[in-house]
C-alpha cells in the first residue's frame, strides 16, 4: 500500500440504522433449553456506527439466525430463524439512533449467545433494475462496488451475544453495526470485503446529546464506550451538528470522545447516563464543542503473530490516556485482508478535555502531558496478547513512525 493510498482523505458514515419489517417468521429447532418450555419474544432492529470512505454502503441481510451455544454449528439442532423479505438498504440514510424495526421471533425462555447475518447474494450481471444486493460507493464516485461477502450467504456471519429470553416477556435488542471496521480494502486489488463487526445490546431509553459545528460536522466520529467495553460512535448531523449516542446502559462516568483528521481531540468526561433522565445533554447549538486544527503524523505497520504470520482479520486503535486517567479513542481501523497493514493518522496537538456539567457551559482545557501520545493496541480473533510495547510518541507533522504489532493466543 503506498503512502498516498495512505493518507488519502476519509468521509466518515453516520451513525445509521437499517431494518426490515419481516413477513415470515421461523422458529427452527427446540432452542436448546429443555428446562423451561416457556416462550417469550425477541425483538431485534439495527443501527450503525461510522464508515469510513463512502458515499453509500448497501446491504441486504435475508435472515437472522440465534442460537444458545455460542459454539454451534450452523447445521446444528437449536437454531431460530428471523427470515426477511430481501431489501437493500443505504447504511448512511439514516442517521444518530433512529430505529426501523427487523421484525420479532417467538423463542424458547433461555439465554441465547450466537446471532447469525444471512445476506443476499450479489447478482453475477447486476443492472438498474436488479442492482448489487451488498456493494458501496467511494467518497467522490459514481459507480457501485461490489462488496465481497465471503461465508455471508452461506453459514452467516457469526455474532457474539448475552442476552436472556423470559416466558411471556419481550427481549428488545439492538444489532449496533459497526461499518468503520467492517469495511476493508483488499490490497491494491481495487475489491472491499465486509466482515461484519456488531455488537447485540439491549434498546434502552437513554442517549447523549451534543453539537459541534456544522461545518466541522463531516469531518469527526463522536464516541464512548458501555460498562461492557463496546465502543460506541457515530457521526454529527451535517446541518444541524448535532450527535446522539443511544441505547447506552445506566453509568456515572462515561467520556464522550470527539476526534476527526487533522483536528484536536476533545473529550467530555464524568457525563452521567440513567434511564430516569433518559437524555443526557451536553450543550446547545449555539456553544458548540471546540474542533481545533492540528498538525497530524501518523503510525503504520503491519499485524502478525510471533511466527511472523499475517493476521488479515486483525483491528488496530489508537488511544490517548488523560492525565486525569480517562483513555480516549481517537482512530480505529481494520487492516488491509491482504497485507495486514495498518495506517493511522494521528493529531499532535494535546487533546482538550470539560468535565460534564448540568445546565452550564463546557469548559475545556488542553491536557499537555497527553500530547503526541498514543498506545497503539492491536486485536484478531483468537489472540488475546499483544506481545509488543504500544506506545509511541508522535512529535513531528507529516511522518510516519513505524509499529509493527505482534499478537499471542
Amino acid at each position: 500500500m503506498s503512502q498516498a493510498s495512505r493518507f488519502k482523505p476519509a468521509k466518515t458514515l453516520c451513525w445509521a440504522s437499517f431494518g426490515l419489517i419481516t413477513a415470515g417468521l421461523v422458529a427452527c429447532g427446540g432452542g436448546g433449553d429443555s428446562g423451561n418450555s416457556q416462550q417469550g419474544t425477541l425483538k431485534l432492529a439495527m443501527t450503525d456506527a461510522p464508515a469510513c470512505g463512502y458515499d453509500n454502503v448497501y446491504v441486504t441481510v435475508t435472515k437472522i439466525r440465534v442460537h444458545q451455544s455460542a459454539t454451534a454449528g450452523e447445521n446444528e439442532a437449536g437454531w431460530s430463524e428471523l427470515t426477511i423479505p430481501p431489501q437493500r438498504i443505504d447504511l448512511l440514510g439514516l442517521t444518530n439512533g433512529v430505529l426501523q424495526e427487523l421484525g420479532t421471533l417467538p423463542l424458547p425462555a433461555g439465554n441465547y449467545q450466537q446471532v447469525r447475518l444471512v445476506l443476499a447474494d450479489n447478482p453475477a450481471n447486476p443492472s438498474p433494475s436488479n442492482p448489487l444486493a451488498n456493494a458501496l460507493v467511494l467518497s467522490g464516485s459514481a459507480g457501485e462496488v461490489a462488496l465481497t461477502t465471503p461465508s455471508g450467504q452461506q453459514s452467516g456471519f457469526k455474532l457474539k451475544a448475552n442476552f436472556d429470553i423470559t416466558g411471556g416477556q419481550v427481549a428488545d435488542m439492538v444489532l449496533d453495526f459497526n461499518a468503520c471496521k467492517s469495511i476493508v480494502r483488499a490490497g491494491n486489488s481495487g475489491k472491499y470485503n465486509l466482515k461484519p463487526v456488531v455488537a447485540v445490546i439491549p434498546r434502552l431509553t437513554t442517549e447523549i446529546v451534543g453539537y459541534v459545528d456544522p461545518l466541522l460536522a463531516s469531518s469527526v466520529v463522536v464516541s464512548t464506550r458501555d460498562p461492557q467495553h463496546n465502543l460506541r460512535a457515530t457521526v454529527p448531523n451535517p446541518t444541524t451538528g448535532k450527535f446522539v449516542l443511544a441505547y447506552l446502559p445506566e453509568n456515572t462516568s462515561y467520556t464522550v470522545v470527539v476526534a476527526g483528521r487533522d483536528l484536536t481531540t476533545a473529550a467530555v468526561t464524568n457525563v452521567p447516563v440513567s434511564i430516569a433522565a433518559g437524555t443526557t445533554a451536553l450543550n446547545t447549538s449555539a456553544t458548540p464543542i471546540p474542533l481545533l486544527a492540528s498538525p497530524s503524523a501518523a503510525v503504520a505497520g503491519v499485524v502478525t503473530n510471533a511466527s511472523n504470520v499475517l493476521l488479515p482479520e486483525a483491528a488496530v486503535n489508537a488511544q490517548q490516556v488523560l492525565s486525569t486517567g480517562q483513555t480516549l479513542d481517537v482512530a480505529q481501523m481494520l487492516v488491509d485482508p491482504v497485507t495486514a497493514v495498518y495506517s493511522l493518522p494521528l493529531p499532535l496537538a494535546a487533546p482538550v478535555t470539560a468535565p460534564y456539567m448540568a445546565n452550564g457551559p463546557l469548559v475545556f482545557t488542553a491536557d499537555a502531558a497527553a500530547a503526541g501520545s498514543y498506545n497503539i493496541l492491536a486485536s484478531a480473533p483468537g489472540y488475546t496478547v499483544q506481545n509488543t510495547a504500544p506506545a509511541v510518541v508522535l512529535t513531528v507533522a507529516n511522518t510516519i513512525t513505524a509499529k509493527d504489532l505482534v499478537l499471542a493466543p
